[in-house]
């Protein structure tokens, strides 16, 4: 049985939230495409970032907020709070699947700051 990609990348991102390394790692192609420059290209560099996050972030979470499907293109809004208490992030996390696999990942984040002088709407980030 086939998956669609917006519930591929879904099972994906709650392996990787959960810091859950080789479940996550079950999901990336044999090539993986990173467009954030704080990570490098392919699986190894990946194993890497979510290692490093379970490492230092042990508690660290993120919460899907809104996903959004196109084809093989998966966006999800996110906050992720990497140290509970804080303010966190708004993240858009964009994923290009490819035969059943991630094999492309974007990323925009924006830090939430504690407070906003003085807020133009009461619309917040999410």
């Amino acid at each position: 049985m086939t998956i669609d990609s917006k519930n591929l990348v879904v099972e994906f991102y709650e392996k990787y939230n959960n810091r859950d390394v080789e479940g996550a790692m079950a999901y990336i192609g044999e090539t993986y495409i990173q467009h954030n420059p704080w990570v490098a290209d392919g699986p190894d560099a990946f194993r890497r970032f979510v290692t490093f996050l379970r490492d230092n972030f042990p508690d660290g979470r993120n919460e899907v907020k809104r996903v959004i499907a196109d084809g093989d293109l998966v966006a999800l809004h996110v906050h992720s709070v990497r140290v509970p208490g804080e303010e966190g992030r708004a993240i858009v996390d964009i994923f290009r699947t490819e035969n059943g696999k991630i094999v492309e990942h974007w990323d925009v984040v924006q830090p939430i700051p504690r407070e906003i002088y003085p807020p133009i709407n009461d619309n917040g980030y999410f």
